[in-house]
Formats: C-alpha cells, sequence, structure tokens
C-alpha cells in the first residue's frame, strides 16, 4: 500500500512519526492509522510508541559507561559547552550521572566558587582538578555499570539540600510517558535531586527521544530546559515547546 510506504519513508527521514502527524497527512482516521502501524510492526518495519512509531526499539537496556562514552561524542561535547553556558560563578548546581554528565564536567570552566552536588563518581573526579568547586559526593551503593550511586544514605543528604540548577541525563525521553531510566534506584534518586533543585535541564542527545526505560523519573511538565542536538525532528521540537519547555538544539 502507497500509504505505508509513505509511513515508512517520513519515518526513515525523520526518525518518529506521530499518529496525529500522520492523520493530517493523509486525512485518515487515528484507527486508520494505528491499525497501519500495528500492521508495519508486525512486519518487523518499525515499533509502536504511545502516539506514534520509531525504527528503534523504544525500550532500552542497561549498558556499562565505558560502552556509552564511546557513542554520540561529538553530540555530548556539543550539548555540554550548550549546558556550561547556564552556570554562573556562586551558583549551586547539582549534576546527575551518565557520560553526558561526564561531559559537562569536562567543559566546565567557571572562574569562580562553585558548589556542585552529584551523585556521580567520575563528575566529582573531574571536578577535583579545579581548586575553587566544593564538591558533596552523595553517598550509598555504587552501580558499576554507570559509577554512580543510588540508595536510601544518597536520597537522605539530599533532604538537607538546595540548588539553582539541576543537570539531568536520562535514557529515554518519551513526551506522553516521560523521562526515564535503565535502573530504578537511579530514578528514585533521581526523582529525590528534581525535589531539591528550583530548574531541571536535562541534557540528552537526539538518540534518547521516543524511548523508555525501566525507572520511571518524572513527567514532561517537570523539566524547564532541555538541551540536544539537531538530530530531533522538526515536529518533536515543536511539541516540546509546545509543552512550555525551553529547547536548546546544538
Amino acid at each position: 500500500m502507497k500509504r505505508h510506504q509513505a509511513i515508512l519513508d517520513l519515518l526513515q527521514k525523520e526518525g518518529y512519526v506521530g499518529v496525529s502527524q500522520l492523520c493530517e497527512m493523509f486525512n485518515v482516521s487515528a484507527v486508520t492509522i494505528r491499525k497501519d502501524l500495528k500492521l508495519l510492526e508486525n512486519k518487523g518495519l518499525l515499533f509502536r510508541t504511545h502516539g506514534g512509531a520509531t525504527f528503534e526499539n523504544p525500550y532500552i537496556n542497561d549498558r556499562n559507561v565505558s560502552e556509552k562514552e564511546k557513542i554520540h561524542i561529538k553530540e555530548k561535547n556539543a550539548i555540554a559547552i550548550a549546558a556550561v553556558k547556564l552556570i554562573k560563578p556562586e551558583d549551586s548546581i547539582m549534576i546527575g550521572s551518565g557520560t553526558t554528565m561526564q561531559s559537562l564536567a569536562k567543559a566546565i570552566n567557571i572562574e569562580g566558587n562553585l558548589n556542585v552536588t552529584t551523585s556521580s563518581l567520575n563528575v566529582s573526579l573531574e571536578l577535583t582538578k579545579s581548586p575553587y568547586y566544593d564538591i558533596l559526593q552523595l553517598g550509598g551503593n555504587v552501580r558499576h555499570s554507570s559509577s554512580s550511586v543510588t540508595g536510601h544514605f544518597s536520597q537522605a543528604i539530599l533532604e538537607n539540600i538546595s540548588c539553582n540548577l539541576l543537570f539531568l541525563g536520562v535514557d529515554g525521553i518519551d513526551i506522553s510517558y516521560g523521562c526515564t531510566t535503565t535502573n530504578l534506584g537511579e530514578a528514585m534518586l533521581n526523582k529525590k535531586m528534581i525535589e531539591s533543585a528550583q530548574k531541571i535541564i536535562i541534557l540528552a542527545d537526539s538518540s534518547k527521544f521516543n524511548r523508555k526505560g525501566f525507572g520511571k523519573i518524572c513527567d514532561i511538565s517537570e523539566i524547564h530546559h532541555i538541551i540536544t542536538d539537531s538530530g530531533i525532528s522538526s515536529a518533536l521540537a515543536q511539541e516540546i515547546r509546545d509543552h512550555g519547555i525551553q529547547l536548546t538544539l546544538v
């Protein structure tokens, strides 16, 4: 069917297609489009997601940080450089775990004092290179795959902390479902981080969109700012902005 091929062609071009987008394009009902997507999924040509479809399996497995740091390096570095522009001397910031957070730590070059709280061992080690940064390393159970901590002890520390900026890495962003990670313990810690921060900034390369991890961190409505690369589609970018979220593309 020509419509099926057109859907696949658009998916190839944009990486993600939405049901409402396809309804408008082909002037057919949502029921018809969902039947099309189900048929194409049964043939192994795409994966259905909530409200659309993607070529990539939207469900993510945990991978070791040593593997993750070798992919999307250019995008992560560009995202980190953009994020650093939001930080000012004397700020109290919080940094989550993940390879994009490591890129952020390497890019931080603030000339002045900075208070940093982090769950990432690698972020702490990177920032110890400057004598001007006061670093609070959260304690708890160490996750070998991410070189970060989770658990009750780290969450308890956050009950006595407030910061103006939280930089968070995620494994998946689904506009309808929210932000997720592959590890439930990390998701719970990230929830606590969000409660302790005034502004939540997600740093994620475009491969993280329209995907889901096991542990939900928050709804998309809790996010203030997303910094990603230009690999996301124009339709998705507009949808993010329509939710009142500031979007920076690098």
